[in-house]
């Protein structure tokens, strides 16, 4: 399935369905020499990514410089593996390519490999829309022996993880989940002598001056370092894959995973899950928290040792926030959902609707600065994708 669209043609206005070739076509009279000097831009995806990952403004603004069509692909990919797609629908993937001067990927898209590259002599530019940090519908290494230049937009759901992240910091400091869950225990809560005795009331904290420790500085940890400027903090940072000049342009101080720990009042964990952050929080990292201290982890709930995890919060003297835990879904008898210093929320942090739709206008940006002959922003390197792994 195809759908094409062409210059001053505004998305969503009718369209003649052709049932012998199960392609969809505009109708409408173009200037045909202007035409042949525009670019062709293709997305390769399933068909849920075209109907929620695409807003009209985006296709307008990419109707301006380029010519748009998306083909309907349904293979199926994990952070692990590559599509395993088939010799008919490898050949299909490369026929819509082969005039193409930029591919976009997504959900359902096969690999784009050598092969793809050879067949598509016009291509420039290849970009993973949403979904794999790692690359699995990507061959990086073929882009860069072909001169073609590759970027992915994942980081489109960073906005709203980092706004999550600094809910949980505020939710932390002033301990919402336990006054939450005596709230909806049924019991009275909240008179003025619990308010002086309890001490649940006792911690109630301000945002405001405190240190705030990031285990990691990638685009998740650099918008929630730009949210934190108006409350003056004092920002810690360890990433041992991060260039040292990124401290100076957003003000804060590289350290160690030990002092990232033991130092702040708030802990926020960032991290990609990769061979190596794997369980890189163990009991005795856990440890390090000081007392009245809040964790947050908006990254993945594998990074930390679950266990070790729980132990720390049974002694009741920090409170975590977590929207990520390992296991997920997070086992209905597992002790973390009883803790009343424990707030927690089902992985939610990165999946809001407008962060579907940002994807694709991030993707359109990156194709306004490569058509227009600036460098792109967000490119996929050997180096980019080693970082992402952790190797």
């Amino acid at each position: 399935m195809m759908l094409q669209l062409g210059r001053n043609i505004p998305f969503g206005i009718e369209l003649r369905h052709s049932s012998t070739d199960q392609s969809f076509n505009y109708q409408f009279d173009r200037d045909s020499a202007a035409n042949m000097n525009r670019p062709k831009v293709g997305l390769a995806a399933t068909k849920h990514v075209r109907d929620v990952y695409i807003e009209g403004s985006d296709l307008e603004r990419l109707d301006r410089i380029a010519d748009f069509e998306w083909m309907e692909f349904e293979e199926t990919t994990s952070w692990d593996d590559s599509p395993n797609t088939s010799d008919s629908e490898m050949q299909r993937f490369r026929d819509f390519a082969a005039d193409l001067d930029a591919l976009i990927v997504c959900h359902g898209s096969p690999r784009v490999d050598t092969s793809v590259l050879e067949a598509a002599p016009s291509l420039k530019i290849v970009g993973e829309l949403e979904g794999d940090r790692f690359a699995q519908r990507i061959d990086v290494d073929a882009c860069i022996a072909k001169s073609v230049r590759a970027v992915d937009t994942t980081h489109g759901s960073s906005y709203p993880v980092s706004e999550w992240a600094l809910g949980l910091m505020l939710l932390g400091l002033r301990n919402g989940a336990a006054h939450y869950r005596k709230l909806i225990s049924g019991e009275e809560w909240g008179t003025p002598e619990q308010k002086d005795s309890a001490p649940e009331f006792q911690i109630n904290e301000e945002l405001t001056g405190k240190t705030v420790g990031l285990i990691g500085s990638g685009y998740i940890a650099r918008r929630l370092i730009e949210l934190l400027n108006p409350f003056n903090v004092d920002v810690l940072v360890h990433d041992p894959y991060a260039p040292e000049v990124l401290a100076n342009s957003l003000d804060f101080t590289f350290t160690s995973l030990d002092k990232v720990l033991s130092t702040p009042d708030v802990v926020v964990c960032l991290v990609p899950l990769t061979p190596r952050t794997k369980g890189m929080l163990g009991r005795e990292q856990i440890e390090l928290l000081r007392s009245g201290s809040v964790f947050v982890n908006v990254s993945r709930g594998a990074v930390v040792d679950s266990e070790a995890l729980i132990r720390r919060l049974e002694q009741n003297d920090m409170i975590a926030c977590l929207d990520v835990f390992d296991p997920e879904p997070i086992p209905t008898d597992s002790k973390i959902r009883e803790l009343s210093n424990v707030f927690l929320t089902p992985h939610i942090a990165g999946t809001t609707m407008r962060s579907r739709t940002r994807f694709f206008e991030e993707m359109v940006s990156e194709l306004e600065r490569h058509f227009a002959g600036h460098e792109t922003r967000h490119n996929l390197t050997t180096s980019t994708l080693a970082n992402r792994r952790g190797v």
